[in-house]
């Protein structure tokens, strides 16, 4: 009786399980060959990083070219661009170590007291790593604590292990920012549906930090690069922008 007892439980808690998955699974988007994304051919577009550095400002002297033509941080430090951008497309590629966490900032119009509560961030993040456990806002090409990133076409998450290169095209169009990961457009925000500080449209909470509503936020500002955060760092290269006019 009590082996009988055990396998009824096993099984039952076995169905549980693949019940919940199912249902987690049921509510991840995913990504359709509507999103399918060609990224552009940048190689002709201005540096929005200048290998000397003098297009940009803050930075704490902790960013640096490396010789292979990547850009990286040793600290937990954001580096900004000196010019001011409104509608631009921006085309980088970027490499994670386990657990990065980091970002490109865009639209940031007060760099000196608050600049998360005055930007959107485009999360950069090992969704691999840590970051999985975390809302899909905090995952990777997420518009942070607003907006997840829709997963791959078999529910997996596009950005690739730690190591190997990543593709991303951010593109800025008034109140619009899309985000594009290794072809795919995964990101859709409209900020003018963001009128509270305090719950995301679709009733989440929003991190406190993030304390002005997207909507009334300004749609040009300068844009940031969020450097290494913790044990981790983040590489950078083909860093290249479009601003239109």
């Amino acid at each position: 009786m009590k082996k009988v007892f055990t396998l009824t439980l096993a099984l039952v808690l076995s169905a549980v399980v693949l019940t919940n998955a199912l249902a987690a699974d049921a509510k991840v988007e995913k990504v359709t060959d509507a999103d399918k994304f060609s990224h552009p051919d940048s190689s002709q577009w201005d540096d929005l990083i200048a290998k000397d550095l003098s297009n940009t400002q803050g930075g704490g002297g902790v960013w640096k070219w490396e010789p292979d033509g990547t850009l990286t941080s040793t600290r937990d430090v954001i580096l900004w661009t000196k010019d001011t951008y409104g509608n631009a497309t921006i085309d980088l590629e970027f490499k994670l170590d386990k657990d990065t966490n980091g970002g490109v900032i865009v639209y940031a119009s007060d760099i000196k007291k608050n600049w998360p509560a005055n930007c959107v961030e485009i999360q950069v993040a090992d969704d691999r790593g840590k970051w999985q456990k975390q809302p899909r806002s905090w995952q990777c090409a997420a518009a942070f604590g607003h907006l997840g990133a829709k997963f791959g076409p078999n529910g997996e998450t596009l950005v690739k292990k730690p190591g190997e290169w990543n593709r991303m095209t951010i593109t800025c169009e008034g109140k619009n920012i899309t985000a594009a990961l290794n072809g795919y457009v995964v990101t859709r925000l409209d900020m003018s549906k963001w009128t509270s500080a305090k719950k995301n449209p679709d009733g989440s909470g929003i991190p406190g930090w993030l304390s002005k509503p997207k909507a009334e936020l300004p749609i040009k500002g300068v844009i940031g690069l969020q450097g290494k955060h913790g044990p981790a760092p983040v590489w950078y290269r083909n860093l290249k922008i479009k601003a239109k006019k």
